[in-house]
């Protein structure tokens, strides 16, 4: 392919003087993103259910954006939920953990519905009638992806062949809108496989330092290959804006993620490497964590690189302006993931092998909040601040009145005044029964101290512990929280097998799904009084309490 007009076209995108050339990309980074505020919830009192788009039921090995994913937002809009709160969409590597993602912006290709291909005429029928035997409760990442990726190859390869024009110009203007990240993601992801996913820090040097030479020869071999992976994202996103259209059209508003940090071995930071602490032959210098504390001596070293936030600042936060609009297109509500960190951040230099000889650094603070407000205008966030929580991380979340989190696990380990028990509840919180790296509500009761067992039974007014989770939902619903969420593993009454992810360990994490048969209308009907009893039902619905009960 040498010498066609789609290499060399790509070939032009890595002389900094040319950008764009991969796929005609626009040049620079888009300062404007255009943002459905209407669809943006205001912050009124209503319920959530947390659960990632992966644990949706499916034929597939995983929970995808088609059938199962419809079935989930009729199911809310039935119970009268008006959130639905998911992790992080973005690819993930090594581990599958969405909060390590390979990109910032991109999405993950295997909750592309393959149904939805088959009706547009990119793979046939056949290719689906006898898929592998999937698990229906644990996700087979490999599997899947496997299985996933042959079909995806098929439909990109069916699509050069005889291309749809609505649907080309949909690629093309996908390309246009989206290539201040598109074009470093799909070079990033075809060069990834180009050496058996190892990560980048292991690549030969003239790709892991980004020579224009190197780039401009890989660009112009495997033209092909990278506008592939620019198509699924293309997929991915046109049929997750169909769902998001879906929900949002039935009072149903979602909730995404951010995390704060990036992995190491993303796209993000093989591209852009000034804005991280990397060294002059891209390693690390210093890495994200937390400090010893009561529950580990040697604190927690998360590895992800640093922040340079001064050439951050000197771009105009530009990066994290395009990551919160692109983000904001994608969901209604942002959580920030450690919140904190954004006042100030705990330091470890990358050659320690645990958190311990790190320091506490200023963040941000209200010049980075301040650049994204001005630009995208107010900041629809949840701030995850959890943790060791000193004044100036209040006083920034509360400067911009967000609200942050309890969990009612954390409750009982000490007084009956303790924050995170609803009685003590602000209005400007969410209230969750627990969060992804939270035990299911059943087990953690199981598995909690004696005393905190029986400080909880009294709280909740002794119900049967078969019940333990529903009693708990219940508690969180009758507070003054803005917000009140739970893991639909608690609304099912699961046991630490459906435990989602358990921190600080390194498999078994992410596979819960939900079963095909769970959502009986015996469920419907008891999340739809909760909603109803405790004013959180979607106002959509228009339902009141005394017309309720009189039928």
């Amino acid at each position: 392919m040498a010498g066609s007009a789609s290499s060399r076209h790509a070939a032009g995108f890595f002389l900094g003087t040319i950008r764009p050339a991969l796929f005609g990309f626009i040049s620079g980074i888009t300062n404007r993103r255009e943002i459905d505020r209407e669809a943006i919830m205001q912050f009124k009192r209503s319920s959530g259910i947390l659960m990632h788009v992966s644990s949706l039921p499916g034929k597939f090995g995983i929970g995808d954006l088609g059938s199962c994913a419809y079935d989930w937002v009729d199911f809310l809009e039935a119970t009268g939920t008006a959130l639905w709160q998911v992790l992080p969409l973005n690819p993930t590597g090594f581990g599958d953990s969405p909060y390590q993602g390979l990109s910032a912006f991109a999405g993950n290709s295997l909750f592309i519905d393959l149904e939805n291909l088959r009706e547009l005429g990119l793979i046939p029928a056949k290719a689906l009638s006898s898929p592998p035997a999937f698990s229906q409760r644990k996700v087979d990442f490999y599997k899947a992806s496997r299985f996933k990726r042959r079909l995806l190859e098929l439909a990109y390869a069916n699509y050069r062949k005889n291309p749809d024009v609505t649907l080309q110009k949909e690629f093309e203007q996908f390309k246009l809108e989206n290539a201040h990240w598109l074009e470093d993601f799909a070079t990033f992801m075809a060069l990834r496989e180009r050496f058996k996913l190892v990560s980048w820090r292991d690549w030969p040097d003239a790709y892991r330092l980004r020579e224009p030479q190197a780039l401009l020869s890989f660009a112009e071999e495997q033209a092909a290959v990278i506008e592939m992976q620019a198509f699924f994202q293309f997929l991915f996103f046109r049929q997750w804006f169909a769902l998001k259209r879906y929900a949002n059209e039935r009072g149903v508003q979602i909730v995404g993620d951010i995390p704060i940090f990036m992995g190491f071995d993303s796209a993000d930071v093989w591209s852009m490497p000034h804005l991280f602490t990397l060294d002059a032959d891209r390693h690390p210098t210093f890495v994200a964590g937390v400090p010893p504390d009561f529950f580990s001596s040697t604190g927690q070293l998360w590895g992800n690189p640093l922040y340079v936030w001064e050439e951050h600042r000197k771009e105009g936060y530009s990066w994290w302006i395009n990551r919160v609009a692109a983000t904001l297109k994608t969901v209604d509500i942002i959580r920030l993931d450690h919140f904190r960190g954004f006042a100030g951040y705990y330091k470890i230099p990358a050659a320690n092998k645990t958190a311990e000889g790190g320091e506490w650094v200023d963040g941000p603070r209200r010049d980075l909040f301040d650049a994204i407000q001005a630009r995208l205008g107010e900041l629809p966030f949840i701030a995850e601040d959890l943790g060791v929580i000193t004044p100036d991380v209040v006083d920034l979340r509360e400067h911009y009145h967000l609200p942050g989190m309890r969990i009612f696990q954390f409750a009982f380990w000490e007084d009956a005044n303790h924050e995170f028990l609803p009685h003590t509840y602000p209005v400007d919180c969410v209230a969750y029964t627990g969060t992804h790296d939270n035990d299911t509500a059943q087990s953690w009761f199981k598995l909690a101290p004696a005393h905190e067992q029986r400080f909880c039974m009294s709280y909740l007014g002794y119900p049967p512990i078969g019940d333990i989770a529903h009693a708990m939902i219940r508690a969180v619903w009758s507070s003054v929280a803005v917000f009140a969420v739970a893991p639909m593993q608690d609304f099912l009454k699961l046991g630490n097998s459906a435990r989602m992810n358990l921190p600080a360990s390194t498999s078994g994490n992410w596979q819960w799904r939900m079963q095909p048969d769970a959502l009986t209308p015996g469920l419907i009907g008891w999340i739809r009084e909760l909603n109803i009893v405790y004013n959180r039902a979607n106002p959509r619905q228009g339902w009141k309490a005394g017309q309720y009960f009189r039928g």
